[in-house]
């Protein structure tokens, strides 16, 4: 979910597929399927999910109450994306690069949407009740899962899925991205994914290899491998392995989602969605899309993490309080208006100058980060810091380097004789009578 720089040129591990993309850079595809994916998930909750609506979905929204109920995968799509991206975007790039990108994508409209979802929730009388101020300031570190606070919006759940899938796919980024070790990679993750599925109690294998959500991240990067050395037998069969059992790990909360409905729902259909999700990656991976460049696309992608963000609680409070005085299809739309313009605003006024702000801040603190473990840098003393005896204490080398040595010609002295018995007619060549200012063992600073 970010603006990835050119990646360098870079040799598949035998040649690459004639015809693949080897090369970084935005898709606006993806800005697209983003788009869509944060919509489905937007519907999802104002329709079929948690909203309180005084009259039955099925009589206020007669043909979106149905489809709106699938719109919880639009969260799937999400992590499919993020595996795609992840890899577009830090190629060629190192752990520092990374951690920068995703510190400052995610946090600063993160910060805003629990701040602004807390006084939201406190303004309004009558509403949902505010988190207390602990698990606010907890929130904010977005570790509100591991140390058992509640979330301050129902969405950021997600958040720690992804937190995870950067804590893991960093390894991989420290040592350098490269075909071998990101199918490597995916191959052991999907190994874990089985043996956390089969062993439900190991609660640290669950924790890292998220087996209800895995298979996603592991399609996206194999999506990327295709794009950039092309497609072959391996990475096929490794996207069908994460489709299959994508959609057997999305079972139990299709299950939990019909039994909220007050609708029969179909695996089937589940299915469907999740197979048009890897179609479109398909799409993206074998360069189907080449001619979409619509330039509202970029800005489509921009909105989405911020509408992500905002929209559920701060929806759910206004339906409550005018859903049963206005024309229910009216306030959805109005809703999506306001939400994705509120949205563009937080991306053009808090996310914009917040990176601005951070990037050249945590790069020179990762900088110094590196000065700290680097050896120091030891200067040769200057010639006046020595007097005539050490030319001898210092051996040979140093007798060179003050032209008392062999020339490379190994001759003892490297003057000619003529320009030997001139220089000795001279005076000689007075030195300062103090020394220069010492040059400091190291340097202090961003490394170049």
């Amino acid at each position: 979910m970010s603006v990835a720089a050119p990646a360098p040129p870079v040799l598949s591990p035998r040649a690459a597929a004639p015809g693949a993309a080897a090369s970084g850079g935005r898709l606006q595809v993806l800005d697209g399927l983003r788009f869509v994916a944060v919509l489905m998930v937007v519907l999802y909750h104002y329709i079929a999910f948690g909203s309180d609506w005084s009259r039955p979905r099925a009589e206020l929204f007669p043909l979106l109450y149905q489809p709106a109920a699938y719109g919880w995968l639009g969260v799937q799509l999400f992590f499919l994306i993020s595996g795609f991206v992840i890899c577009l975007s830090c190629w060629g790039r190192s752990l520092s690069d990374f951690l920068t990108s995703r510190v400052v994508r995610l946090f600063p409209a993160y910060w805003f949407g629990v701040l602004v979802t807390t006084l939201v929730l406190a303004s309004v009388p009558g509403g949902s009740r505010p988190r207390a101020g602990r698990d606010v300031l907890t929130n904010l570190t977005m570790m509100e899962y591991p140390f058992g606070a509640p979330y301050v919006d129902g969405v950021y759940w997600s958040l720690w899925v992804e937190g995870r899938f950067y804590l893991i796919f960093a390894v991989v980024v420290a040592f350098g991205l490269s075909y071998r070790r990101v199918l490597a990679f995916c191959l052991l993750w999907a190994a874990a994914g089985v043996l956390a599925t089969a062993a439900p109690g190991e609660q640290l294998l669950q924790v890292l290899a998220m087996p209800e959500y895995c298979w996603f991240f592991i399609g996206g990067l194999a999506f990327y491998l295709m794009r950039r050395f092309g497609p072959d037998l391996l990475l096929w069969l490794l996207v069908g392995l994460t489709f299959l059992l994508g959609c057997r790990a999305a079972l139990p909360t299709f299950r939990f989602v019909a039994s909220q409905a007050g609708h029969p729902m179909s695996e089937w259909a589940m299915v469907a969605v999740i197979a048009a999700f890897y179609l479109l990656m398909a799409g993206v991976a074998l360069d189907w899309f080449r001619a979409v460049d619509w330039r509202w696309l970029t800005t489509a992608g921009a909105v989405t993490y911020p509408l992500y963000l905002l929209h559920e609680y701060i929806g759910w409070e206004v339906i409550s309080t005018v859903g049963g005085r206005v024309d229910a299809r009216l306030l959805v739309a109005v809703l999506l208006v306001v939400m994705t313009g509120a949205s563009w605003l937080v991306h053009r006024y808090v996310e914009r100058p917040s990176a601005r702000w951070l990037k050249p801040r945590l790069a020179a603190s990762f900088a110094k980060v590196r000065a700290a473990g680097a050896p120091p840098v030891r200067r040769p003393a200057h010639p006046a810091e020595h007097g005539p005896a050490d030319a001898d204490a210092h051996g040979p080398a140093h007798a060179h380097a003050h032209g008392d040595g062999p020339d490379r010609s190994g001759r003892a002295d490297a003057c000619p004789p003529g320009r030997a018995r001139a220089a000795a007619g001279r005076a000689p060549e007075r030195l300062p009578d103090r020394a220069p200012a010492r040059i400091p063992d190291r340097a202090v600073g961003p490394a170049r």
